[in-house]
């Protein structure tokens, strides 16, 4: 069975163009399940049934898991029964004879506006470091780039006197970044004097370099960033995906179309986007029942005679 795994997997990078991660998430995860199976006696595919399936789950939430980590695995088995449809391996996707627990909707995290700004102010930009720093950190809000994106931005892809970048997204298309005046400053002078620090002996064409000259990964993205948030002093776990959380939010706040912040992000469906107007009106339920002098009228003694 675990060849059948190898072939989805392969799929999965060739055809569908997946990326490292998750190819490694469903190989471990279905890996996980087609292990559990061995161990019950299932040593064909074709002998999995819905019995089977609701018995690896319970047995998933016993020692557990959390709903959202099981609805992933279901989620990750059916993609995985359809190849197995396609390829004419199974008559029917028995994956899809179980349910998976219902997750409920997190909002995403995002930044205030004050938070952003304390945030940027942390690099120290009188060293190269701190100069690519900070420019990433004006790029991730700036555009609201995906972390995958950013670190795979080239110097070419570039272009401030148009304020744009050009981003490789999910499936391998293509989007126009928009950068803002403190984005194009902060790049501008990290190319000018960051990266020609950072650039070793060896020419590289990546925008963003590590102290050793090389591209920087999205793991040292991440990472400057929590240092970056524990040098503000800020409580909240700043990820590259806040910050996008974070430009999409304050987007909507000041009144951009849902259509517009949808093709900025790069979300090919309009319905990805739509979990920012949920975050956007509980602000601005926020502001109403903080600023408005009818909103929480407290309850007061009457008069005599009224």
């Amino acid at each position: 069975m675990m060849g059948l795994l190898e072939r989805f997997l392969d799929y999965l990078e060739t055809i569908r163009d997946a990326s490292p991660y998750t190819v490694k998430n469903y190989g471990n995860d279905i890996g996980q399940f087609l292990t559990y199976c061995e161990e019950e006696g299932i040593d064909s595919i074709d002998q999995v049934d819905r019995r089977l399936l609701r018995q690896y789950l319970a047995e998933l939430d016993d020692v557990g898991y959390v709903k959202a980590s099981i609805a992933r695995r279901v989620s990750e088995l059916r993609s995985f029964g359809d190849f197995l449809v396609r390829e004419g391996v199974l008559d029917s996707n028995v994956f899809r004879m179980v349910n998976a627990p219902r997750v409920p909707k997190q909002l995403p995290e995002y930044l205030t506006v004050p938070e952003v700004e304390v945030l940027l102010a942390a690099p120290d930009t009188s060293e190269p470091l701190g100069m690519r720093n900070r420019a990433i950190i004006e790029v991730l809000y700036g555009a609201g780039l995906r972390v995958g994106e950013l670190a795979g931005l080239n110097v070419e892809d570039v272009d401030l006197d148009f304020g744009q970048v050009r981003v490789v997204g999910k499936g391998r298309k293509e989007r126009i970044g928009l950068l803002g005046r403190p984005a194009v400053q902060a790049v501008r002078a990290y190319l000018r004097g960051g990266r020609p620090a950072l650039l070793g002996r060896h020419p590289s064409e990546a925008l963003w370099l590590n102290h050793r000259g090389g591209r920087l990964t999205v793991r040292g993205v991440s990472y400057l960033l929590d240092q970056a948030a524990k040098k503000a002093g800020l409580q909240t776990h700043v990820s590259p995906h806040v910050l996008r959380h974070s430009f999409a939010t304050h987007l909507l706040d000041g009144g951009a179309d849902l259509r517009v912040v949808q093709e900025l992000l790069g979300h090919a469906s309009l319905s990805t986007t739509q979990v920012y107007t949920h975050v956007s009106r509980s602000h601005a339920r926020e502001v109403y029942l903080r600023a408005h002098p009818r909103a929480q009228q407290k309850n007061t003694s009457k008069r005599s005679g009224d």
